[in-house]
């Protein structure tokens, strides 16, 4: 049975085909999730993140890139530039406690990016984290 965990991967999975140019993967998104067994609450959880941080990406990608230090928001990886858009999404518009967020995005970016992905996702998360307007 998916967890949280598993539909946020496979939301990062779906905001990773997004970034590489497939912009109609919304319309696939169905299949794709159930291709990756996340179905019934998990599949509505999964749903409801993808598309807030499609209607937020801006949003996102501004306080994003507020909080890269030395670093080009396009020079990203594209499964940094997914996990950033998710976890942002989850601490500026969610109801989870930033830290719960963070960490999240972390082990997913454990699972998907490189060795220095998972410091930089944390460090990057938790200056949007502590920046977050009360």
């Amino acid at each position: 049975m998916a967890t949280r965990h598993h539909a946020r991967m496979a939301v990062v999975s779906l905001l990773y085909a997004y970034d590489l140019g497939n912009g109609n993967i919304a319309e696939h998104t169905d299949e794709i999730l159930e291709e990756k067994k996340i179905r019934n609450k998990q599949k509505d959880f999964a749903l409801a993140l993808f598309d807030g941080v499609m209607a937020n990406l801006e949003a996102c990608d501004k306080a994003i890139i507020a909080h890269l230090k030395d670093w080009d928001f396009e020079r990203l990886g594209s499964i940094e530039r997914a996990t950033l858009r998710l976890a942002c999404y989850e601490i500026l518009f969610g109801d989870l406690d930033s830290a719960v967020v963070i960490n999240e995005a972390v082990e997913i970016t454990k699972a998907f990016g490189t060795e220095q992905s998972p410091k930089f996702i944390n460090g990057v998360l938790d200056a949007i984290s502590k920046d977050k307007p009360e």
